[in-house]
């Protein structure tokens, strides 16, 4: 099965191919070892399975509820979106803060790209975001762009292979980071957990911000880059119990946002509240989608890059 994205997209997920195809042939077997690893779809999971048929997540109904421009809710979910620009010419940062608060944990989802899981599956945020009819979505940790973490998305488990600080979601509306490598997915399955991030750092833990993240590689893997100095950002953060913080910072736009560091990026979780906050995937990748339109300016050309999956508030 093939993702919305061509091959040639793909090749630029993380720059590893900047060469494109003619350093891959160049490569001998290293070559097929790559176009496997990044660029070949590799499905685990689909709609027609058995097992996604019951638990890869289906469009919800249309909402109810009612929106405005910045702001939306409904007898399940309030959500309200901040608009931020601080500094100015070189220096000027332009993020975008959605608060969020539900009456049910659960109305907090995952959505796959194609509704598929497996390796390099990729689509627009957007799209996944409408194939779902979320009110609220950003982009998730891409978490198909490497085969480790522990994935449990829905309350239903995809992979178990720890190797990083996660973040967890319980069905209770709390929130918690936790090492992976001394747990496992279904010890988390029966404490309630709901859905895993696996990306990182964390940033934020007991209203506190996280020393050394400004020197965390979250991966050494063939193909990765440094996630570190002025970026564009997604976090995910949580104030109290069903109260969320939904962040994305715009950057390497000269005069419209430089991006931010990840202690910067931190402190301002911290400043609105958030007790625990998360870094996930960012770059080109961040994208927040308030009903079907897109909210941020990604690298300040308005357009989006595709990835594995998206966090998404049902209707």
């Amino acid at each position: 099965m093939t993702s919305d994205n061509t091959p040639k997209r793909r090749l630029s997920r993380r720059g590893f191919l900047a060469g494109g195809l003619g350093v891959l042939a160049a490569a001998g077997g290293a070559s097929a070892w790559a176009l496997d690893r990044y660029v070949i779809d590799h499905v685990e999971v689909t709609r027609t399975s058995g097992l996604a048929a019951a638990n890869v997540v289906a469009a919800e109904a249309a909402s109810d509820g009612t929106a405005t421009a910045t702001s939306y809710t409904s007898d399940t979910a309030t959500i309200a979106i901040d608009t931020v620009a601080t500094g100015s010419g070189s220096d000027k940062v332009t993020y975008f803060v959605a608060e969020i608060k539900v009456k049910d944990a659960t109305i907090v989802r995952s959505a796959f790209a194609n509704d598929e899981f497996g390796e390099n599956i990729t689509a627009n945020p957007s799209t996944i975001a409408k194939s779902v009819n979320a009110v609220l979505a950003i982009n998730g940790d891409y978490y198909g762009f490497r085969d480790t973490g522990i994935v449990i998305r829905n309350g239903v488990k995809f992979r178990d292979s720890g190797a990083r600080t996660g973040l967890a979601f319980y069905a209770d509306g709390t929130a918690k980071l936790y090492d992976e490598t001394t747990t496992g997915a279904d010890e988390l399955l029966a404490a309630g957990v709901w859905n895993t991030l696996s990306f990182g750092p964390g940033l934020v833990e007991n209203g506190k911000v996280l020393s050394g993240i400004d020197q965390v590689e979250v991966d050494t893997n063939f193909g990765n880059h440094s996630i570190q100095g002025n970026q564009p950002r997604t976090g995910v953060g949580l104030i109290a119990a069903n109260h969320l913080l939904w962040i994305v910072v715009d950057g390497r736009s000269s005069g419209y946002s430089r991006g931010v560091t990840m202690t910067e990026f931190a402190q301002i979780f911290a400043d609105r509240g958030a007790s625990v906050a998360y870094n996930i995937d960012g770059g080109g990748s961040s994208a927040m989608v308030f009903r079907d339109r897109l909210v941020n300016n990604p690298l300040g050309r308005g357009e989006e890059r595709g990835t594995s999956d998206i966090l998404y508030v049902a209707g």
